[in-house]
């Protein structure tokens, strides 16, 4: 099975808030949160796709990024590799361009949100974060 690369930003405020969007009820784990990415395409770095993601979909700008940790998952019907990293340095006002919901949520209230099972492994390392 093919393995859909993505590169995934946690993106933290100065309120010590987490940026996350809703996916599109139409789309694989459709109406789930999730932390705002996407597919890092053949000829990109996982910084280049970040950047271009963050712009597309938050209209954010990723000034300093830094790797948080990589998550493998087969969901049976595809199988992910998440190229997680954490970003507390950038600039715009997140706007949510594609329609999506989009929220800014307490680190210690992210546990109340449905995320997809692969972003498990995300939470915990954004939880543990000082």
């Amino acid at each position: 099975m093919k393995v859909v690369h993505v590169a995934v930003g946690v993106v933290i405020n100065n309120q010590d808030q987490v940026l996350i969007t809703k996916r599109p009820e139409k789309a694989h784990q459709g109406g789930l949160w999730e932390f705002p990415g996407g597919k890092v395409e053949a000829d990109e770095t996982v910084a280049m796709a970040l950047h271009r993601e963050f712009q597309e979909e938050v209209d954010i700008v990723l000034n300093k990024t830094s790797p948080l940790l990589d998550v493998k998952h087969d969901y049976g019907d595809k199988c992910v590799l998440l190229d997680v990293h954490l970003c507390r340095d950038f600039n715009g006002q997140a706007k949510a361009l594609e329609g999506q919901e989009l929220r800014w949520v307490a680190r210690s209230a992210l546990a109340d949100y449905d995320f997809p099972e692969a972003n498990r492994a995300i939470l915990k390392a954004v939880l543990a974060l000082l």
